[in-house]
């Protein structure tokens, strides 16, 4: 398989940094292609804005759907977007690897989404859930958490983890086309002694093992959830303001 790796993290010598060290050497060594966005190595811009363009609609007046959609159908994204495109086209899965931060990822990871994951490219057109771009691929987070597992229960102070991974597994994946597959999260890795941490990466190692195997968690489908705007031409899946 084709693994692509968008990793966050400032810091080489963190515990999500050896996990991804140690999960790229256990996936080649499994036989997979593994290539790794490093998005704090690559000094990834996460700001959409005209820089994002090569080629305008309007030079008037910036919407950014607007102009995102011409450059799909002009292949005029500056180097930088392509380039991340062109690796989610040749992955079949896709982990993106880092810590939790305020319940969601780390603002350069959704300045990713923001402007790879564009309207045309990745959406739009009716080409959402079950008929998205990307049905047939996989998604994965691998995260660090600096909590304990017990805060993110039922019942406890931040609430199941189910619920606060939502918005990235649905309005996310889910709405490209992505299978989840169940995330790997590390709990407290600050908290953890060297034996632990290293039975952490062992578990790791195990889980990306069996990765081309597993089963993806239920998918948030049409079926289930039809659209009530369904039929309405004006309707584009919500994603930017106005």
């Amino acid at each position: 398989m084709n693994v692509l790796i968008v990793y966050a993290h400032q810091e080489p010598k963190s515990f999500c940094g050896s996990l991804l060290l140690f999960g790229v050497e256990t996936l080649k060594e499994e036989g997979h292609e593994v290539k790794v966005s490093d998005l704090y190595a690559m000094k990834f811009n996460p700001v959409c804005d005209r820089g994002d363009f090569r080629e305008v609609a309007d030079p008037d007046y910036f919407k950014v759907q607007k102009e995102q959609s011409y450059s799909t159908a002009q292949k005029s994204f500056a180097q930088d977007i392509a380039q991340e495109q062109e690796k989610v086209e040749w992955a079949d899965i896709v982990i993106f690897h880092q810590p939790l931060w305020w319940f969601s990822v780390p603002s350069i990871t959704k300045g990713w989404f923001d402007r790879v994951l564009a309207l045309g490219f990745a959406y739009g057109g009716g080409r959402w859930f079950d008929k998205g771009v990307f049905r047939g691929k996989k998604a994965m987070l691998t995260i660090t958490a600096g909590a304990p597992e017990t805060r993110y229960q039922e019942g406890h102070i931040f609430g199941g983890i189910d619920r606060v991974l939502y918005p990235l597994h649905v309005g996310v994946f889910n709405l490209v086309g992505f299978d989840i597959l169940e995330p790997f999260i590390t709990w407290a890795p600050v908290q953890m002694s060297a034996e632990e941490r290293a039975a952490e990466l062992r578990r790791y190692q195990s889980r990306l093992t069996g990765l081309g195997s597993e089963t993806s968690l239920p998918f948030h489908s049409l079926d289930q959830y039809p659209d009530p705007m369904d039929g309405l031409n004006s309707y584009v899946a919500p994603r930017s303001g106005g």
